[in-house]
């Protein structure tokens, strides 16, 4: 198993892995990120995001992305948007294996935090997080503007 920094190359790979994961979790719908844009925005002269690849006997079977946040009490924060493995994969260690990568990426970025979110509903994942002393911090509420919403509010 390995886990490496994703190329553009890796971009097609990445988009499959963003829809067999809102498939999983029944919003295929509304996924609206392309390749072209996943290009755009992560592997440029100021990329948005970071991505790691998770291999098998270099076949790609999983990925993560991540970027960073600040937040005003803590400073610098790792923020791990998205970790899929495809079901044949699952059980190798290669999950706990990106984590622990992520983990020494915070580190060596001098990150006082490293978050994620996950859905409540998903138990094989809270599960998986909770074995590794995650705080699972139900007293925050997430709020988003999406679409028009973001224009309506705007043109208040």
């Amino acid at each position: 198993m390995t886990i490496r920094k994703a190329t553009k190359s890796d971009a097609k790979f990445i988009i499959k892995m963003i829809r067999d994961l809102a498939e999983y979790e029944e919003a295929l719908d509304q996924v609206m990120n392309t390749e072209e844009e996943l290009i755009r925005d992560g592997f440029c002269e100021n990329p948005l995001f970071q991505s790691l690849i998770l291999a098998d006997q270099n076949t790609p079977v999983g990925f993560a992305l991540y970027f960073y946040k600040y937040s005003t009490w803590k400073g610098k924060t790792l923020y791990l948007e998205d970790l899929y493995v495809i079901p044949e994969a699952r059980g190798s260690g290669l999950g706990i294996a990106a984590m622990k990568h992520l983990a020494k990426i915070a580190i060596e970025e001098k990150c006082r935090r490293f978050e994620w979110q996950v859905l409540d509903w998903n138990g094989p994942s809270i599960k998986f997080y909770e074995s590794v002393h995650s705080e699972l911090d139900g007293s925050w509420i997430n709020c988003r503007l999406e679409n028009e919403k973001i224009s309506y509010l705007a043109a208040l």
